[in-house]
């Protein structure tokens, strides 16, 4: 606009001096007298103010196209200010949203921050806590090997055990002497043949012949009770093959139940017997309660 304006100041000058120049140049030529000279000088002067009109409005008609062409220019401006002023407008107003939405995003990202704080707070006690439970796994799984070294070893050991043992012999009895009430007195020693037997693991016990056979060497323990109703003597010889090894004797006033229990324990080898021997004059009672006992197993083998 102040192109445009000093454009027109300037026309309007050029057109005040035109009409200054015009009215003095015929003021003069009243006031002198006119000569031939003078005259082909005032028409020279003439021709060459009338070109120089002539220019000027020319220039003036420039100009005039100049300014015209400038308002057009200056409307087209006006119309891209103001198409740019909206736009502006539009993006003010989307900056002033976008920093609404900034604002936003930085509070939700406050809120995450002290939420991803907090989980690695407790992602590090978490990982703590973990490694707590390795180092326990790690010792349970170190003592867990040991355990199954040992239990591997226990294994072994029992197998080797249970195979001893099934080599082993098993021995052992337990016999009652009869149910014929009375035995005795005889006037001969008579061997006691117990022939109620209730175990008799290995066969050892012969109760046709009333002898134990020891089956293998070893150490075996052997117990025996009698019981006698009778008044007199009441007693049993232990035998070791055709060695009497041990003699108990009871006397008894009155008739009436008497026992007395013993128990050996006695190295045998293979093939070596043992039986009881009622004496001569002696005399024992049993019946279905069992009164008179014989029983005896191996404690080990040697």
């Amino acid at each position: 606009m102040r192109v445009v304006l000093g454009l027109l100041l300037l026309l309007l000058g050029l057109c005040a001096s035109v009409a200054q120049g015009e009215g003095g140049g015929l003021g003069e030529v009243s006031e002198f007298q006119k000569t031939p000279q003078r005259d082909a000088v005032e028409e020279s002067t003439e021709q060459t103010t009338k070109q120089t009109n002539l220019d000027i409005w020319a220039e003036v008609r420039a100009l005039r196209d100049m300014v015209v062409e400038l308002k057009v220019h200056v409307q087209l401006l006006q119309r891209e200010n103001s198409d740019l002023q909206t736009r502006l407008s539009s993006s003010e107003s989307e900056l002033l949203v976008s920093k609404s939405r900034i604002d936003q995003l930085e509070r939700a990202n406050a809120v995450q921050a002290t939420e991803l704080n907090s989980l690695e707070t407790r992602l590090t006690a978490t990982e703590s806590k973990t490694s707590d439970l390795e180092k326990e796994d790690a010792d349970l799984q170190t003592r867990l090997s040991s355990s199954e070294n040992e239990l591997l070893v226990s294994k072994s050991r029992i197998d080797q055990l249970e195979t001893e043992n099934a080599e082993k012999p098993k021995v052992a009895f337990y016999t009652a002497l009869t149910d014929a009430l009375h035995v005795g007195p005889y006037n001969t020693d008579m061997i006691l043949k117990y022939s109620k037997i209730f175990t008799n693991i290995g066969n050892a016990y012969n109760p046709s012949t009333g002898f134990f056979t020891a089956p293998v060497k070893g150490v075996y323990s052997l117990q025996f009770t009698a019981s006698s109703y009778r008044g007199g003597y009441m007693g049993v010889q232990v035998y070791k093959n055709n060695q009497m090894i041990m003699f108990n004797v009871e006397w008894k006033e009155e008739a009436d139940h008497e026992y007395f229990t013993n128990s050996l324990i006695l190295e045998l080898i293979a093939g070596d017997e043992i039986h009881l021997v009622l004496p001569s004059g002696y005399s024992l009672f049993d019946n279905g309660n069992k009164h008179n006992t014989l029983g005896g197993f191996l404690l080990f083998p040697l």
